[in-house]
């Protein structure tokens, strides 16, 4: 029989399509089920129900309620045995066998509700009529109690299902062959059990309960799906209903129960849930499964007064370089690795209280539940990382791969879905920027740290334009006699949570996000805006401003015009600026850079190499560059205020670079200075200029004295 595929003729003419499949289903199911049909009747009926089936796989929106109607309509038309029900779904399994498979078991789970659905009311009305008849029988007369009793009977022994009438303590009294056809015993084996000889641990939980309300009168019947044992050994699923059969004095005598297989839609529902459930490819729990079992355990350890002290762990790992496998070996290769891969996870990890699924792609997590503590679950990651270590034979291919794990472990109370899911994947993601091939231990400070420093970077560009960024100044001071000669513009965050920031906080982050040229265009601005203040108020005697430029300023193809618009501006002279540069922006590396600092060197400012002595370092190089000022890097000025007297290598360091920097008459500013004694050593090195904390800290530009 050849299947219905997503062609355009069977597609563009679903009428044939469906007349195709109607014939196929009429021969699937001939004989199943007595109806009052011929041949071609049965045929034209299935064609349209055929016609909405058709309907539902190929619409855009899948909507059960249409084809759980076809099952219905299939009940309705007495269609109602279960091998019916059967081969309708092989039907379908088979006809749309190239459509999507999620679309074809919506559609087969679809149709099977709804059949089961229509099959549980037509029992239910059987079940009303002989619950009619029972009490009409029991208003009547002795003659007519008589009648009604032998009706009763008829239709007890007659029934499709099963039924039973029991004492209220639980004895058998009478069962009917429906019954003893479900169960596989005779009547008289029946009979001489109880409820207790039908107690099992797969009942639900309940059911005492609602027995218990039956017989004080709280409830008229109950109904639940019950497992019973086969004399076969077999499970055998209902659906139980009960009810009492009550004296003339309202007391609860008789039980009467009815009995419906519902093995075959139990075992069907399983199946369809494991689908659900499983990853189709690796055949491991999925994300989905992963997260009801983890949902589960954190809602009873909330709920548990006893759970407290219960601990659970989660090992995220992700294959390392699988899309180079992918790209180079084909998806086929990569699908093989995958499913080796959750077979030796499965295998080795998989236990009682461990659970290996599947989160999609290369990444699976193993949830470790009642551990004992952290050791615990680095073990187990560790036998993952080996798991994953060991070759791979696929299609004549051997791979070598690792894997990085992210792995938690925390208390249950207290914990959450997402923050332990957000944690594992936080971790997994430091243990590939670590290196890869290892496993990483989630630490709370470090997340919060990050977590602290994503949400500084969010929100620096809102803070710019909120003007939240403002600029202190720190006085550059002449060694010789103390006058302060200049200033260095430093710009700080007054941040709405966490205060002021200095610029280690957020610089960095600056330049990783490209905010950084924004924001020192601004810095720069402000800065050349207050120096032209200066100038106008004190003349001559106004300080030397100096400005920080970042290696991704340097970069940026506006740099030049940014510093000659600003200076025209706010009319500074371009004499009046320094420019602060640090090595790596400068120095070994040609092109662009280099380019830009000669322009920069010809609007006029000065060009100063900031933290000299932590980068290159390079004199030759720096000879033929436009630069007139070294500033001494703050280590090696600390190196001359140790307690035991100045670090004779550092001291060293620093008067042979102020005596190189001489040489090429550039000016040498230490930075750092805190002590009159590092001060005076500077000085006697033959230093220019000095900053620090020895002289004044940063602050606005009202704190500067000239």
């Amino acid at each position: 029989m050849t299947a219905l595929s997503p062609t355009p003729t069977s597609w563009d003419r679903p009428h044939r399509a469906a007349e195709r499949m109607a014939r196929a289903w009429s021969l699937a199911i001939a004989g199943t089920s007595y109806v009052s049909m011929n041949g071609l009747e049965v045929q034209d009926f299935l064609t349209s129900l055929a016609t909405r089936l058709i309907h539902a796989l190929t619409a855009e929106v899948f909507d059960p309620a249409d084809v759980r109607e076809v099952g219905s309509t299939l009940v309705a038309a007495h269609f109602t045995e279960p091998t019916t029900l059967e081969r309708s779904l092989a039907v379908l399994a088979e006809q749309f066998g190239n459509a999507p498979v999620k679309r074809v078991a919506q559609v087969q789970g679809a149709l099977a509700s709804g059949y089961a659905l229509a099959l549980r009311d037509r029992v239910l009305d059987e079940q009303e009529e002989i619950r009619t008849a029972a009490l009409w029988a029991r208003a009547r007369a002795e003659e007519g109690r008589r009648v009604s009793e032998a009706r009763f009977q008829a239709i007890f022994a007659g029934a499709a299902i099963g039924m039973s009438v029991s004492t209220v303590d639980g004895q058998v009294i009478e069962v009917n062959q429906a019954l003893c056809d479900i169960l596989g015993y005779t009547a008289d084996e029946l009979r001489s059990m109880s409820f207790e000889d039908f107690v099992l641990p797969e009942d639900p939980p309940g059911a005492g309960e609602m027995y218990e309300d039956l017989l004080a009168g709280r409830r008229d019947q109950f109904r639940i799906e019950k497992p019973y044992v086969h004399k076969n050994g077999d499970r055998v699923w209902t659906d139980l209903v009960a009810s009492v059969i009550r004296d003339e004095h309202d007391r609860p005598r008789w039980l009467v129960a009815m009995f419906e297989d519902i093995t075959d839609r139990y075992n069907l529902q399983l199946r369809l849930r494991h689908q659900a459930l499983h990853d189709p490819l690796t055949q491991l729990p999925n994300r989905t499964l992963f997260f009801e079992r983890l949902t589960a355990l954190l809602d009873s350890a909330a709920q548990s007064a006893e759970g407290g002290d219960a601990r659970v762990g989660v090992c995220y790992l992700d294959v390392d370089g699988f899309k180079v496998i992918n790209d180079t070996l084909g998806h086929d290769i990569g699908d093989q690795l995958l499913q080796t891969v959750a077979r030796r996870l499965a295998r080795s990890i998989s236990g009682e209280h461990q659970l290996v699924a599947r989160m999609g792609g290369d990444e699976f997590v193993v949830l470790v539940e009642q551990c004992a503590g952290v050791d615990d679950v680095i073990a187990i990651a560790e036998k993952a990382l080996d798991t994953v270590r060991a070759p791979v034979h696929v299609a004549g291919h051997e791979i070598s791969i690792s894997a990085s794990i992210g792995v938690v472990e925390q208390p249950l109370r207290g914990a959450s879905t997402g923050e332990l899911m957000k944690a594992a994947d936080t971790t997994l993601y430091w243990a590939k920027a670590d290196g890869r091939n290892r496993l990483a231990l989630f630490d709370a400070e470090r997340h919060a740290r990050e977590v602290t420093r994503y949400e500084l970077s969010a929100s620096m560009p809102a803070a710019l334009e909120r003007r939240e960024f403002y600029v202190e100044y720190q006085p550059l001071v002449r060694l010789s006699d103390g006058v302060t000669i200049g200033v260095e513009a430093l710009v700080r965050w007054r941040h709405p949570r966490f205060g002021i920031l200095g610029p280690d906080s957020f610089i960095g982050m600056a330049e990783e996000t490209g905010l950084i040229v924004p924001l020192g265009r601004w810095v720069l601005q402000e800065a050349c805006r207050q120096a032209a203040a200066w100038r106008r108020d004190f003349g001559d005697r106004a300080p030397l401003m100096s400005v920080n430029l970042a290696v991704r300023q340097m970069r940026d193809r506006t740099i030049v015009r940014d510093v000659r618009t600003i200076l025209e501006q706010t009319g500074l002279p371009p004499s009046a600026l320094q420019l602060e540069l640090t090595e790596s922006a400068i120095m070994g590396s040609g092109g662009e850079p280099i380019e830009a600092l000669k322009d920069l060197a010809d609007l006029g400012p000065r060009i100063a190499i900031d933290d000299f002595g932590t980068g290159y370092s390079n004199f030759a190089y720096l000879r033929n560059l436009p630069v007139h000022s070294l500033k001494l890097a703050g280590s090696f000025v600390a190196g001359l205020r140790p307690p035991e007297g100045p670090d004779p290598v550092d001291q060293e360091i620093v008067a042979a670079v102020i005596g190189l920097a001489h040489t090429l008459n550039l000016s040498v500013t230490a930075e750092g200075v805190e002590t009159a004694e590092q001060a005076t050593r500077l000085l006697s090195l033959g230093c220019d200029t000095a900053q620090g904390w020895y002289y004044a800290s940063a602050g606005p530009a009202a704190a500067i004295k000239l």
